[in-house]
């Protein structure tokens, strides 16, 4: 090996390739040795290290979706009225009748459960009782939750057949055969190495996107954000970029949470029944309740929508009543007052001070920068409200969002023409997804998202054994290739000298400053927090000539190192991420999820006319995009 900028180049032939490290690469990685014929070569390439990737990294306090003796049926009604009524059912129901499996896995591998008292030494499996914090919710012990399902899929896949600080940034199509993936190309972010990987199928499952918006955090702050930062639209970008059809990128998922620290509420509504009030300590939920009706039914369920649950609390901070507050104090002190009248003062308070421990446990679990803020700012949440604030958007399909990439679904349950003969294939042949990749089919979270791995990875060795004569043909010029990768580190070497202060030079951008050109463009026309989540196709017009005048100068992104180009790449993807929000939104003549976005030329919600599916998909050979609708059905009765 040369010099920093002469990469090696290395070709790897493997008959499976799973891209990601997160819940759902690791589901896959576990699922496809049972099924894969003896011999069959597979390969797991992460960008990071699996055991804290993806959205688990830190940690859960909670499993978000476990049905237990709960019917399918009734988690799809669920889904489909917290997003506004366009999901696919079909891969939704999926998700359900698979989803508690993956979840008794964890506790087998040594995840701690949560148990009713009674059954704390009965697994789930042998009809332990979980504790819930809701309907579809258990709490776990989940600091380690990553580190106990990556071990798994280590164990099962095998180090040798895992490489990890390797960033896919784009992939191949067959060089012969149309619309068929052959193989895909990325860069090691701690050695002087290109890899080139042909492979028969592949599973794409990179994650969602953040900080394609501007966020709130500034200055010291700058870089925190909700969901992981690492997470770039690397799946989306690079799906869409070799074809694959795109759904539902409208769609956005706008969190309510802690304020800077991002700390989740989950627990803090459904196990410790805090309520959020406007400054005045009024619920807002019941003084604006009004509002729900004009969403019929998705404001009118037992549980609001999110969006419209989010719809309610701007109207707070709109009118002037701000800020919000989590009643942590008095959800705490009314639980005290209950466990005195059933056990008596001596017994609460020994209880009060557990459910207290619990209550910084929630975060140290998961979310360790909001113990972080409420320590560093002397907030005693058991004494005093704590802050909320709706956060800057996130692109994700695992999550209370639904944007993603369109696949077949499955047979015995799904509409002829959304089959296609494989489960989770996208509609580049050999190409799958799950997790935060598959598109109109939310609410997975962690569960789901390793429960359709593994329904991902049954599929990816059907289709293998049904194309066994297959041979990948990238035709790559793989010199050309390693110029394009690594042209960040070419216009860094060649400019460099030109100025004194390294990051200002007219010849090229650092990637930092290109993320917050695109970051300011996201926030000011595409309804981010600088504008309450408002937009106009006016605005959103502007912004499609911005982001097009915003691509051409991405191409003179500069990288000072490894790390500097991973940053470099991962905006290349955030960009075509962000780009396929915005046309899908322009498309949409409505606003469909208000509390989200707000989109003032259709400030309302067109049954008639759009409780449909929007996709799109940009043309590989000419680049350039479609937008269309896609018919919405209804498979399980509302």
């Amino acid at each position: 090996m040369g010099s920093f900028g002469d990469p090696d180049i290395v070709e790897v032939d493997t008959d499976v390739l799973i891209i990601g490290g997160g819940m759902a690469a690791c589901g896959c990685a576990y699922e496809i040795t049972r099924w894969a014929p003896e011999g069959t070569r597979i390969r797991l390439v992460d960008k990071a290290a699996m055991e804290r990737s993806g959205a688990v990294a830190m940690g859960l306090s909670a499993i978000n979706t476990y049905l237990g003796d709960q019917d399918p049926t009734n988690y799809v009604r669920m889904v489909s009225n917290d997003l506004m009524g366009i999901v696919r059912d079909d891969l939704v129901y999926d998700v359900g009748r698979h989803v508690d499996n993956s979840v008794h896995l964890f506790e087998e591998w040594g995840l701690p459960i949560w148990k009713q008292p009674g059954d704390e030494n009965k697994s789930l499996a042998e009809g332990g009782r979980p504790v819930r914090s809701g309907k579809w919710q258990i709490m776990v012990n989940g600091e380690s939750y990553k580190c106990i399902v990556a071990e798994a899929a280590k164990k099962a896949l095998g180090m040798d057949n895992i490489q990890e600080r390797v960033f896919i940034v784009k992939l191949v199509l067959d060089a012969e055969i149309d619309n068929r993936i052959a193989g895909a190309v990325g860069f090691s972010n701690r050695e002087d190495k290109i890899y080139v990987y042909s492979a028969k199928v592949m599973l794409l499952v990179a994650g969602g996107a953040v900080n394609i918006f501007r966020p709130r955090s500034v200055a010291e702050g700058q870089g925190r954000t909700w969901y992981p930062v690492w997470n770039a639209g690397s799946t989306y970008a690079m799906a869409a970029l070799v074809g694959a059809e795109l759904t539902m990128m409208e769609n956005r998922f706008v969190p309510t949470r802690f304020k800077d620290g991002y700390g989740p509420v989950g627990a803090w509504f459904l196990l410790f029944k805090a309520k959020a009030t406007n400054c005045r300590g009024e619920v807002y939920m019941d003084t604006n309740i009004e509002m729900l009706k004009d969403y019929p039914p998705y404001g009118l369920a037992a549980v609001p929508a999110t969006c419209l649950r989010n719809h309610l609390m701007m109207k707070e901070t709109r009118d002037g009543r701000g800020p919000i507050y989590m009643r942590t104090d008095t959800a705490l002190q009314a639980l005290a007052e209950s466990y005195e009248d059933e056990f008596g003062v001596r017994v609460a308070k020994k209880k009060i001070k557990h459910l207290e421990a619990e209550a910084w446990e929630d975060f140290l679990d998961m979310c360790v920068g909001q113990a972080g803020v409420w320590a560093g700012e002397n907030i005693e949440p058991e004494k005093v409200p704590s802050e909320l604030m709706p956060t800057e958007p996130y692109f994700l399909g695992s999550h209370a969002g639904c944007c993603g990439i369109w696949v077949s679904g499955p047979a015995d349950i799904c509409p002829e023409e959304w089959n296609w003969g494989y489960n989770r294939m996208t509609t580049v042949n050999g190409l799958f997804t799950a997790g935060d990749g598959v598109g109109a089919s939310g609410h997975k979270f962690s569960s789901g998202s390793h429960a359709e791995g593994r329904i991902a990875a049954k599929n990816m060795i059907r289709f293998l054994r049904d194309n066994a004569d297959y041979t990948p043909n990238l035709g790559l010029d793989v010199q050309a290739l390693a110029e394009e990768i690594y042209a960040p580190v070419r216009t860094f070497m060649e400019h460099k000298d030109y100025t004194t202060a390294i990051e200002v030079n007219p010849n090229y951008i650092t990637p930092n400053m290109l993320q917050h050109r695109l970051m300011k463009i996201m926030d000011e026309y595409v309804a981010g927090v600088g504008t309450a989540y408002t937009t106009n196709e006016t605005l959103m017009k502007i912004a499609v000539d911005k982001i097009a005048e915003l691509k051409i100068d991405s191409k003179k992104m500069m990288a000072r190192d490894l790390h500097e180009l991973m940053r470099a790449w991962e905006n290349y993807h955030r960009i075509l991420a962000g780009e396929a929000h915005l046309r899908h939104m322009l498309f949409r003549k409505e606003t469909r999820y208000p509390g989200f976005y707000y989109n003032m030329d259709y400030n309302f919600v067109d049954e008639e006319n759009w409780r449909c599916f929007v996709n799109s998909r940009i043309d590989p050979k000419t680049g350039e995009w479609t937008t269309f609708k896609r018919e919405h059905k209804d498979l399980v009765t509302k």
